[in-house]
């Protein structure tokens, strides 16, 4: 933060006409600096419609530079298969679609939209991922995901500010784009926020006729695979879900009480 003061302390005492001014050898980008001071400004009062716009562009470069499992392949089918009853979370209309990469993952979107990796499929049984599934759904169902673009997109335009002070400056906007949504995908929850999807994971086994014990067994494998060989494939994953000891615990004594 306190770059971003002061490249703003900066531009209030260079005259407008100049585009560019020299600080140590560098050459500062004086227009740049202060739109992204701006944007770091206005982060903080995006409202939920400029945040669904983040998200759809976000997902939407995500979906472009990620390799998208056909409808038809055995993935896609599945997919179809488990999400057939999910149409909507909390009024927002879901989408889903399996990245067919090696990481172990899974994220949603403040659009409703949610990705599967086609890892994660290959390590859960329907149960399994029919719970995780409704995990992430239960972030979309709450302020979770908003919240962290709303962070991610504060950390983007902060890493731009920096860019702006650099000897060349390239085009930023793909590298912005880039940056939020790496910062977007690797976001922690609150644990507040990771109960409450564990719960709505676990309600939507339920509700679908799955096991309950889908949610725990679920949070049982990446415990288990965080602490194998693999463990890097399941890092951003592991990372972005903590004390999963704790909750698949948790998950585990809730479906006892089912019986």
């Amino acid at each position: 933060m306190k770059r971003i003061i002061l490249c703003m302390a900066l531009v209030a005492g260079v005259s407008a006409l100049q585009a560019q001014v020299r600080i140590g050898g560098r050459t500062i980008n004086v227009k740049k600096v202060e739109d992204t001071a701006r944007d770091v400004a206005s982060a903080v009062s995006l409202s939920d419609e400029d945040v669904a716009a983040l998200c759809r562009e976000t997902v939407e470069w995500m979906d472009a530079n990620n390799p998208i499992a056909d409808e038809a392949s055995e993935y896609g089918r599945r997919l179809a298969r488990l999400t057939a009853n999910l149409r909507e979370a909390n009024g927002i209309a879901l989408n889903f679609k399996v990245y067919d990469v090696s990481d172990v993952n899974a994220f949603a979107c403040g659009d409703g939209s949610v990705r599967i990796f086609s890892a994660l499929m290959d390590l859960m049984d329907d149960d399994e991922l029919v719970a995780v599934i409704g995990h992430e759904v239960g972030h979309v169902a709450g302020t979770d995901v908003k919240d962290a673009l709303r962070t991610a997109y504060v950390t983007s335009a902060a890493i731009n500010a920096a860019g702006a002070a650099s000897r060349t400056v390239g085009a930023l906007s793909e590298t912005q784009l880039k940056d939020l949504a790496q910062a977007f995908v690797d976001a922690q929850f609150s644990q507040k926020q990771e109960y409450a999807a564990d719960d709505y994971g676990f309600d939507t086994c339920i509700a679908n006729g799955f096991s309950p014990y889908g949610m725990a067994r679920a949070l049982d494998k990446l415990v288990e695979l965080s602490q194998s060989s693999r463990a890097s494939t399941v890092q951003k994953m592991f990372a972005s879900h903590p004390d999963s000891e704790k909750r698949a615990r948790r998950m585990h004594e809730k479906a006892d009480k089912m019986k």
